[in-house]
């Protein structure tokens, strides 16, 4: 497979999993010791974890639309630059509802198998400007980083 075909693929999950709420499908992408990290969740989740995680942000933001900004790929490690759009309409991991529409700015690291399975996505996002969007308070890093 080639590098844009990774990219393809990488692009094919997200726009299964987060834009079309096709969890079964994106899950056959994955391979059997996948993987997921992200700054949003606290724990590493594998594959039917993931799409649970999913399917809740999904039932809590019916409007989600995950837009790839950038992708790019060198061997089995494909990075993307996303921007996740909706509006929270039900509460959601501990997050209130809003009327307000927004933007969440996203980095994910993928790791492909040989077989070209998805193995691991380690995503970063932007929770304090998704913080401020909501008019939460901001969490000083002193806060976060010290006992």
């Amino acid at each position: 497979m080639s590098v844009d075909d990774r990219k393809k693929l990488v692009c094919k999950h997200i726009e299964l999993s987060w834009n079309k709420g096709h969890l079964a499908l994106a899950e056959q992408l994955h391979s059997k010791d996948f993987l997921y990290k992200s700054s949003f969740v606290g724990r590493h989740l594998g594959s039917a974890a993931f799409a649970k995680l999913i399917e809740d942000i999904r039932h809590a933001m019916p409007d989600l639309q995950v837009v790839v900004e950038e992708c790019i790929a060198e061997g089995n490690k494909v990075v993307t630059w996303s921007t996740l759009i909706g509006t929270i309409e039900k509460p959601a991991m501990g997050y209130p509802p809003s009327d307000k529409v927004l933007s969440i700015a996203a980095m994910a690291f993928w790791t492909l198998t040989p077989s070209n399975e998805i193995q691991e996505i380690c995503t970063m996002f932007d929770m304090e400007s998704f913080r401020a969007q909501l008019g939460l308070g901001t969490r000083p890093f002193a806060e976060i980083a010290l006992p």
